[in-house]
Order: structure tokens, then sequence, then C-alpha cells
């Protein structure tokens, strides 16, 4: 097996990624919002200077593809029309917040997210290139990928390691400066993620082991009405341009999903998926050949043919082009990587650690089908 090549950073905007298809640029939307001239802003431009095909990623964020190198600069320019770019790359690199969708008018959560944006990009932190923040009002974001989570209690907002089930209790104004202070501390202990710094027994702040944050069962995202509009999947987060031109304000969610404003009916678009039950909700998977240079195989198609397969309810089939699993960095029920020659099956790992012999894209149905009735 040829192993893949970790890049350990996300793109951004002003520093883009190759990729099989050219460059991703990753938008960053500030307060996890796009408005209606934006969506068709960026509809337009992914069309003219990208390959008409944008990315949902797990970070709440919106990623044209297919741009070129000639073509990156006046992108930028455009979207900075739109107010859609920092002031610097490192800026935008530092600006890693992510706000639940579910936030309301006088909830808080908008103007503690716009003060933790302006603050971790005015910071001089050297943070890790995948570092992040989650500003969370209702339990919503618990499973998402963040460093530091800010959540509502108790009237006010707890300041929280991630694998921490302490924090400082503050209020509205100080959840910034307070987020910021454990982000300081991060960046002078550890180079990697939150999560195993904690669990290797590094003691935190004693602003930081106060209060204890109180348990919520774990979120469930679902297409279907919401107080603020309709939520919306898209199979695997893949949309067109002309798809997003139509969808009006959106906010973005770390589910490959988005909230459509104001919207009770969902739109008739291509994969854009409305049901609840659509088996498509139970698949996972990254671009595959030939849209990633890593990728040892195709993967949608793959994903898309052992849909039905996967049985009712939250586990997920996650089919990988390589052994990095970019799509999916948490352990799913199946995993498929593909290899030279077809996929390796692993269950309840993630990708990295799928091991076992190769079967033909021929057999995998049947492999599917007997590693569920093993269960």
């Amino acid at each position: 097996m040829t192993a893949p090549r970790v890049k350990g950073w996300c793109p951004g905007a002003l520093r883009p990624m190759r990729s099989g298809d050219g460059l991703i640029v990753r938008i960053r939307p500030f307060g996890g919002r796009l408005s209606a001239t934006q969506t068709a802003g960026i509809a337009a431009l992914s069309e003219r200077y990208g390959n008409g095909h944008l990315d949902l990623s797990s970070r709440a964020n919106l990623q044209i593809r297919g741009v070129t190198e000639v073509d990156h600069l006046a992108l930028i320019e455009a979207l900075r029309d739109l107010g859609l770019i920092d002031a610097t790359a490192a800026a935008e690199d530092r600006r890693r917040v992510m706000l639940t969708p579910f936030h309301a008018q006088g909830d808080g959560a908008m103007e503690v997210a716009h003060a933790l944006e302006a603050a971790l990009s005015g910071s001089t932190l050297r943070l890790p290139s995948k570092f992040g923040v989650a500003v969370d009002a209702e339990g919503a974001l618990r499973t998402a990928s963040a460093d530091i989570r800010v959540e509502r209690q108790d009237g006010g907002w707890l300041v929280r390691a991630d694998g921490a089930t302490t924090g400082a209790l503050v209020d509205g104004a100080d959840a910034a400066a307070t987020a910021l202070t454990l982000a300081a501390w991060f960046a002078e202990a550890a180079h990697g993620r939150m999560a195993p710094l904690i669990a290797s027994g590094a003691v935190l702040p004693a602003a930081f082991r106060a209060v204890a944050r109180h348990d919520h069962a774990p979120y469930v995202p679902t297409p279907g009405p919401v107080p603020a509009g309709l939520l919306v999947a898209f199979a695997f987060g893949a949309l067109e341009a002309s798809s997003l031109a139509t969808l009006g304000a959106v906010r973005l969610t770390p589910w490959r999903m988005v909230l459509i404003e104001g919207a009770r009916e969902a739109p008739r678009l291509p994969d854009l998926i409305a049901d609840p039950d659509d088996p498509l909700l139970r698949v996972v998977a990254c671009i595959g050949a030939p849209g990633c240079a890593q990728a040892l195989g195709s993967t949608r198609n793959v994903a898309r043919a052992l849909a039905n397969a996967v049985p009712r309810g939250d586990r997920l089939l996650h089919v990988s082009g390589c052994g990095k699993g970019c799509a999916c960095a948490h352990p799913a029920a199946w995993v498929l990587v593909a290899d030279e020659g077809g996929f390796r099956l692993g269950r309840g790992v993630t990708a990295d650690c799928v091991t076992g012999p190769t079967h033909p894209a021929s057999r995998l149905h049947a492999l599917l089908q007997q590693s569920i009735g093993t269960l």
C-alpha cells in the first residue's frame, strides 16, 4: 500500500491547498453565515474561477474547487468585495471559530463568536494548524471538532478545554478574553490537539477547573424544520454552484448540512437530502480519485452503491480514498479504505487503522452484508 502524504493543515482562502482537480479555496464565513448576496456571489465565482463544484466541510466552511494558480488572486479580490476575506493569511489561519447554526437573536451566541473571531485574528498566538473554538448555545456542537468549547450554561458561558469536564463560567462580555487565555495556555503546552493533551494528564489553570460542565445527550443532526429555517443535507457534502445560487441566506454546519434561513420547504436540487431516512445520510465519503491526487480509488460511487446495505440508525459507513480519512475523523461502524486493486475493510475504527486483505469492488456488497450480519 502507498502511504498517503499527510499535510497536517487545513486550507484557507488566502492559503489554498492543491488537490487533484486544482486548488481548494476554503471560505470561512464570519459568524458561520452567508447572506443571500454572498451565496449568489460565491456560486458565480465558483463557475468563473473554479470548476463549479463546492464542498461543505466538517469545520462548517465552504470550499471552492478547481481553482488555478493564475485565477487565485482574482478570486480572492472578488471574495474580498463580498466581505469574506481576512486582512492577512495569519489572521485567517487563527480565526477558527465555529458557531452553532441554531443561535437565536438575543441569546448572545453571535456576539460571543464575533468577539472571539476578532480576538483570535488580532492575537499573535502560535496555535496548532488544526486548532478551533466552538461556540455552542444548546449542546449541538459537542461532537464537532474543537479544542476550546464555549458553551451556554447557568445564564453565562462555560469556557472549557475539549476533553475536560470543568471550565470557567463567565458572562458574555468576558467569554472571548477567557477563551483567549485558555488558547495562550494551550499554545505554550502543545503542538497537537487539546483532547489528547488533557487525556495525558495536563493540569489546567485553576480558573478552568472551577465549574463542572452540564451533561447533554449527544445531538444527532437530522434534516428538517428548525426554529430558524430548514436544515438540509447534500450527499457527501458536495453541491453545485447552480444549487448554492438558489439557497439564499444560509448558516453552515459541521455536519455537511446547511440551515436555509426562513425556509419551510426544501428546494428541488440535485443531491439535496431533506428526508431524514435517506440512506445517503448513513455513508460518508471523500472526493476520492481523480479529484484527490492521493486517493487510490474512486469512493462516492462505491458509497452510493452500498448505502442501502447500511442499517438504519446512527451507524456510519466511511469510504476513504486513502488512509488519511479526511472525510471522517471519528471511528465509523464500517470503514472501507481504497488500496491498489480494491478496498480494505475495518470495523469501529478510523481509516488509518484499517488493515487486512484488499477486496475487489465487486465483492464489497457481500462483504459488508456479511460484516453487518455478525454484529
